[in-house]
Protein backbone atom coordinates (compact mmCIF):
# COMPACT_ATOMS: atom_id res chain seq x y z
CA UNK A 1 0.00 0.00 0.00
CA UNK A 2 2.71 2.54 0.68
CA UNK A 3 4.48 1.52 -2.62
CA UNK A 4 1.35 2.11 -4.27
CA UNK A 5 0.88 5.50 -2.67
CA UNK A 6 3.98 6.66 -3.71
CA UNK A 7 3.89 5.62 -6.81
CA UNK A 8 0.69 7.48 -7.67
CA UNK A 9 2.65 10.43 -6.01
CA UNK A 10 5.48 10.01 -8.71
CA UNK A 11 2.47 9.75 -11.83
CA UNK A 12 1.12 12.64 -10.74
CA UNK A 13 4.29 14.29 -10.53
CA UNK A 14 4.90 12.87 -13.75
CA UNK A 15 1.82 13.87 -15.27
CA UNK A 16 2.52 17.81 -13.96
CA UNK A 17 6.02 17.76 -15.64
CA UNK A 18 5.14 16.45 -18.71
CA UNK A 19 1.32 18.82 -18.74
CA UNK A 20 4.25 21.57 -17.95
CA UNK A 21 6.59 20.59 -21.43
CA UNK A 22 3.82 19.39 -23.45
CA UNK A 23 0.65 21.21 -23.25
CA UNK A 24 -1.21 19.29 -25.60
CA UNK A 25 -2.52 15.56 -24.07
CA UNK A 26 -0.29 12.71 -25.44
CA UNK A 27 -2.27 9.77 -27.00
CA UNK A 28 -0.96 7.26 -24.47
CA UNK A 29 -3.44 5.83 -22.73
CA UNK A 30 -1.92 3.05 -20.38
CA UNK A 31 0.69 3.33 -18.39
CA UNK A 32 1.69 0.17 -16.86
CA UNK A 33 4.15 -0.25 -13.63
CA UNK A 34 5.58 -3.30 -12.03
CA UNK A 35 2.29 -4.29 -9.86
CA UNK A 36 -0.16 -1.44 -11.06
CA UNK A 37 -1.50 -0.09 -14.20
CA UNK A 38 -2.87 3.45 -14.75
CA UNK A 39 -5.46 3.97 -17.45
CA UNK A 40 -6.99 7.19 -18.78
CA UNK A 41 -10.45 7.27 -18.76
CA UNK A 42 -12.03 10.47 -19.89
CA UNK A 43 -10.62 13.80 -20.45
CA UNK A 44 -12.13 16.95 -19.32
CA UNK A 45 -11.67 20.76 -19.03
CA UNK A 46 -12.02 20.45 -15.22
CA UNK A 47 -9.38 17.84 -15.18
CA UNK A 48 -8.27 14.39 -16.15
CA UNK A 49 -9.81 11.32 -14.79
CA UNK A 50 -7.75 7.90 -13.97
CA UNK A 51 -8.27 4.09 -13.22
CA UNK A 52 -5.67 2.47 -11.57
CA UNK A 53 -5.51 -1.45 -11.73
CA UNK A 54 -3.35 -3.43 -9.12
CA UNK A 55 -1.99 -6.67 -10.41
CA UNK A 56 -2.63 -9.93 -8.09
CA UNK A 57 0.32 -9.96 -5.52
CA UNK A 58 2.97 -12.31 -7.14
CA UNK A 59 3.58 -15.98 -5.66
CA UNK A 60 6.92 -14.80 -4.46
CA UNK A 61 5.48 -12.02 -2.37
CA UNK A 62 4.23 -12.69 1.02
CA UNK A 63 1.07 -14.29 1.71
CA UNK A 64 -1.04 -11.30 3.34
CA UNK A 65 -1.09 -11.50 6.83
CA UNK A 66 -4.87 -12.38 8.42
CA UNK A 67 -4.91 -11.03 12.00
CA UNK A 68 -6.34 -13.86 14.28
CA UNK A 69 -8.54 -13.18 17.13
CA UNK A 70 -7.03 -13.41 20.48
CA UNK A 71 -7.58 -16.39 22.35
CA UNK A 72 -10.64 -15.89 24.78
CA UNK A 73 -9.48 -17.41 28.20
CA UNK A 74 -12.47 -18.98 30.58
CA UNK A 75 -13.60 -16.45 33.19
CA UNK A 76 -13.57 -17.23 36.53
CA UNK A 77 -16.90 -16.38 38.55
CA UNK A 78 -14.96 -13.50 40.38
CA UNK A 79 -13.87 -11.84 37.65
CA UNK A 80 -16.92 -11.95 35.86
CA UNK A 81 -18.59 -10.16 38.98
CA UNK A 82 -15.39 -7.79 39.56
CA UNK A 83 -15.69 -6.96 35.38
CA UNK A 84 -20.09 -6.83 36.46
CA UNK A 85 -19.31 -4.35 39.20
CA UNK A 86 -17.03 -2.57 37.30
CA UNK A 87 -19.53 -1.87 35.00
CA UNK A 88 -22.00 -0.79 36.91
CA UNK A 89 -19.37 1.90 38.90
CA UNK A 90 -18.74 3.04 35.72
CA UNK A 91 -22.83 3.51 34.68
CA UNK A 92 -23.11 5.23 37.73
CA UNK A 93 -21.08 7.58 37.02
CA UNK A 94 -21.84 8.39 33.44
CA UNK A 95 -25.32 8.67 34.92
CA UNK A 96 -23.66 11.35 37.82
CA UNK A 97 -22.10 12.82 35.28
CA UNK A 98 -25.31 13.39 33.14
CA UNK A 99 -27.32 14.51 36.34
CA UNK A 100 -24.43 17.36 36.62
CA UNK A 101 -24.27 18.47 33.14
CA UNK A 102 -28.42 18.76 33.54
CA UNK A 103 -28.41 20.38 37.35
CA UNK A 104 -25.61 22.97 35.26
CA UNK A 105 -27.56 23.52 32.42
CA UNK A 106 -30.59 24.24 35.06
CA UNK A 107 -28.76 26.63 36.75
CA UNK A 108 -27.33 28.56 33.63
CA UNK A 109 -31.20 29.17 32.20
CA UNK A 110 -32.26 29.98 35.86
CA UNK A 111 -29.45 32.51 35.80
CA UNK A 112 -30.27 33.82 32.26
CA UNK A 113 -34.10 34.15 32.81
CA UNK A 114 -33.21 36.27 36.02
CA UNK A 115 -31.20 38.26 34.47
CA UNK A 116 -33.48 39.20 31.62
CA UNK A 117 -36.55 39.55 34.34
CA UNK A 118 -33.75 42.14 35.54
CA UNK A 119 -33.15 43.69 32.67
CA UNK A 120 -37.05 44.05 32.12
CA UNK A 121 -37.59 45.00 35.31
CA UNK A 122 -34.76 47.90 35.04
CA UNK A 123 -36.67 49.32 31.15
CA UNK A 124 -39.58 48.84 32.54
CA UNK A 125 -38.75 51.78 35.50
CA UNK A 126 -36.68 53.75 33.24
CA UNK A 127 -39.85 53.78 30.58
CA UNK A 128 -41.82 54.75 33.81
CA UNK A 129 -39.86 57.54 35.24
CA UNK A 130 -39.34 58.87 31.38
CA UNK A 131 -43.46 58.63 31.10
CA UNK A 132 -43.53 60.93 34.38
CA UNK A 133 -41.35 63.18 33.56
CA UNK A 134 -43.08 64.02 30.01
CA UNK A 135 -46.08 63.98 31.79
CA UNK A 136 -45.26 66.91 34.37
CA UNK A 137 -43.62 68.79 31.45
CA UNK A 138 -46.04 68.59 29.49
CA UNK A 139 -48.46 69.98 32.68
CA UNK A 140 -45.83 73.01 33.10
CA UNK A 141 -46.07 73.61 29.30
CA UNK A 142 -49.71 73.47 29.53
CA UNK A 143 -50.07 75.38 32.74
CA UNK A 144 -47.66 78.47 31.20
CA UNK A 145 -49.93 78.34 27.86
CA UNK A 146 -52.90 79.17 29.74
CA UNK A 147 -51.77 81.72 32.41
CA UNK A 148 -50.25 83.11 29.00
CA UNK A 149 -53.93 83.11 27.33
CA UNK A 150 -55.16 84.54 30.40
CA UNK A 151 -52.98 87.10 30.47
CA UNK A 152 -53.73 88.21 26.67
CA UNK A 153 -57.23 88.01 27.14
CA UNK A 154 -56.71 90.20 30.09
CA UNK A 155 -55.07 92.51 28.26
CA UNK A 156 -57.94 92.82 25.36
CA UNK A 157 -60.38 93.09 28.20
CA UNK A 158 -58.57 96.31 29.56
CA UNK A 159 -58.20 97.32 25.77
CA UNK A 160 -61.92 97.20 25.13
CA UNK A 161 -63.46 98.40 28.85
CA UNK A 162 -63.85 102.17 28.04
CA UNK A 163 -61.93 104.76 30.26
CA UNK A 164 -64.84 105.27 32.24
CA UNK A 165 -65.63 102.33 33.64
CA UNK A 166 -61.99 102.01 34.08
CA UNK A 167 -62.66 104.94 36.50
CA UNK A 168 -64.99 103.34 38.56
CA UNK A 169 -63.50 99.56 38.59
CA UNK A 170 -60.74 101.39 40.10
CA UNK A 171 -62.31 103.59 42.63
CA UNK A 172 -64.58 100.64 43.18
CA UNK A 173 -61.80 98.34 43.80
CA UNK A 174 -60.01 101.11 45.56
CA UNK A 175 -63.44 101.34 48.28
CA UNK A 176 -63.49 98.13 48.93
CA UNK A 177 -59.64 97.85 49.62
CA UNK A 178 -60.06 100.54 52.50
CA UNK A 179 -62.88 98.77 53.78
CA UNK A 180 -61.06 95.66 53.81
CA UNK A 181 -58.32 97.81 55.35
CA UNK A 182 -60.23 99.01 57.97
CA UNK A 183 -61.98 95.47 58.71
CA UNK A 184 -58.70 94.51 59.39
CA UNK A 185 -57.34 96.81 61.42
CA UNK A 186 -61.08 96.85 63.65
CA UNK A 187 -59.92 92.83 64.11
CA UNK A 188 -56.19 94.00 64.87
CA UNK A 189 -57.48 96.25 68.05
CA UNK A 190 -59.97 93.44 69.14
CA UNK A 191 -57.59 91.19 69.52
CA UNK A 192 -54.95 92.97 72.24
Amino acid sequence: LAKTKEKMKELSMLSLICSCFYPEPRNINIYTYDDMEVKQINKRASGQAFELILKPPSPISEAPRTLASPKKKDLSLEEIQKKLEAAEERRKSQEAQVLKQLAEKREHEREVLQKALEENNNFSKMAEEKLILKMEQIKENREANLAAIIERLQEKVVKLISPELKESMESQLQREGEKQYKQHSKQKYKLY
